[in-house]
């Protein structure tokens, strides 16, 4: 018998999932199905076009036709599914002209990503208030950059932040408004964040934290916002205020959500019902340090799931462990990364820390080019093992954080850390590794 795979949603984890499931089963019926016009692109892109460091919107597509025929997987797009009968193994969906048609699977994935998530904010349904999640909304915020000279932000997460610098670049005058005490929320402490704040700030950007927008101003179309009663005049406003998992599909079925409000997945990233299969930004994962429930909407966690969920419904055996939510980005010459737990994430999972902070060079002091980087180790004072670091600076932040997470990954205590053998070149690094410097401040700490 033919095995029958079908995978709902093209992006990261529909794309990988369904090559996954190829390389596992090399006779199976895979298809892919998305209400999209593109499929395969790089959602986390769009920001860097909109700056002109990319040139167009369809430099994003990871995957171009020629891969699903490659690959041969049935790609079908602009097509919505409108139900999913598990007892029958049947799904049904509709193409862009309204013909629906019943398929059959033997196993199904769900990759149904998330949607921009839009507070109540008065106004918002007004012309000129933009989210940013498809192609299809990039160049709409593209569209109105040509004209605009203002633009609010709101929301500091990473999306808004790399929104803001791109307009910024482009020469619109911009100010970002965050109803949480900082920028970055989710990934830095206060310490760390006020220092990519005042950065920021320094390049032109107004930040307004601990507030929120009362109002979208404007009759027909957006012409600024209210915070706190202050006004703020703007061409256009984007709504960076995060994503929520699409469930629906899901509920529909009975497929049971975890506490997060997602599906909820075991380690073959199962779901409550048989054979079906969930992977990216619309599951649930665990984080490895907390062992608890968490989300997770990292392109980096949607492929590595995906895989997992794609090799399992192609009868293979695979598991996902969880995650870390390693980061990282770069805005202006600032990069930002950060792995594990933040203090205030630790302190809510009842985890006593010690942290070690340092601030050092990217290369010796003497070599041209040398920049300042800042690194932030966070220890679990009991078992002085590594739960989380933060790291700013003008170069190699990345693969920082990468070894971090391996630390992190392998239980590695912060003793160790300090201990650790390094390399050293004037034009590299420097002789003491930032790393091994901040775990030796923590260590000064722990006594």
């Amino acid at each position: 018998m033919t095995r029958e795979i079908i995978v709902i949603g093209a992006h990261a984890a529909g794309v990988d999932a369904a090559s996954a499931a190829r390389k596992t089963d090399r006779t199976a019926n895979i298809t892919l199905i998305t209400k999209e016009l593109h499929a395969g692109y790089s959602r986390c892109g769009i920001p860097f076009v909109l700056a002109g460091h990319i040139p167009n919107f369809k430099d994003l597509i990871v995957f171009p036709p020629s891969y699903y025929q490659m690959m041969k997987l049935n790609l079908r797009l602009e097509t919505t599914v409108t139900n999913i009968d598990p007892n029958g193994k049947t799904i049904e969906v509709q193409d862009k002209n309204g013909n629906t048609e019943t398929l059959q699977f033997s196993s199904l994935i769900l990759a149904t990503g998330a949607s921009p998530f839009i507070p109540p904010i008065k106004g918002r349904e007004k012309q000129g208030v933009f989210v940013i999640r498809t192609i299809e909304d990039g160049e709409r915020i593209k569209q109105a950059m040509q004209t605009g000279k203002s633009a609010v932000v709101i929301g500091a997460g990473l999306i808004g932040l790399e929104v803001a610098v791109a307009f910024i670049e482009q020469g619109i005058q911009t100010t970002v408004v965050e109803l949480l005490p900082q920028v970055l929320p989710g990934m830095l402490d206060e310490d760390m964040a006020k220092m990519v704040q005042k950065q920021l700030e320094e390049k032109g950007i107004r930040i307004i934290t601990g507030r929120g927008v009362d109002e979208i101003l404007g009759t027909d179309k957006a012409s600024g916002v209210s915070v706190t009663g202050e006004q703020i005049a703007a061409d256009f406003v984007v709504v960076a205020t995060g994503v929520r998992a699409n469930t629906e599909l899901a509920q529909k079925v009975g497929i049971a959500l975890g506490e997060t409000r997602a599906i909820k997945v075991n380690m073959r990233m199962e779901t409550s019902v048989k054979d079906i299969y969930a992977a990216g930004d619309c599951v649930e994962s665990i984080n490895l340090i907390t062992k608890r429930p968490t989300i997770s909407q990292l392109g980096t966690t949607a492929v590595r799931q995906a895989k997992v969920a794609g090799i399992n419904a192609a009868g293979g055996y695979a598991i996902f462990p969880g995650v870390l939510g390693s980061a990282v980005t770069k805005l202006f010459n600032l990069e930002i990364g950060a792995t594990g737990l933040t203090e205030k994430a630790a302190k809510r999972a009842g985890i006593e820390t010690v942290v070690g902070t340092i601030t050092s060079k990217t290369r010796a002091d003497y070599y041209p080019g040398a920049s300042s980087i800042r690194i932030k180790v966070i220890v679990e004072k009991e078992t002085e093992r590594i739960v989380g670091g933060q790291i700013i600076g003008g170069e190699e932040v990345a693969q920082r954080v990468n070894a971090l997470s391996f630390a992190i990954q392998k239980g590695m205590t912060v003793r160790e850390l300090a201990k650790a053998d390094t390399c050293y070149a004037p034009p590299l690094s420097e002789t003491w590794e930032p790393m091994v410097l901040a775990a030796q401040t923590a260590l000064l700490r722990l006594r």
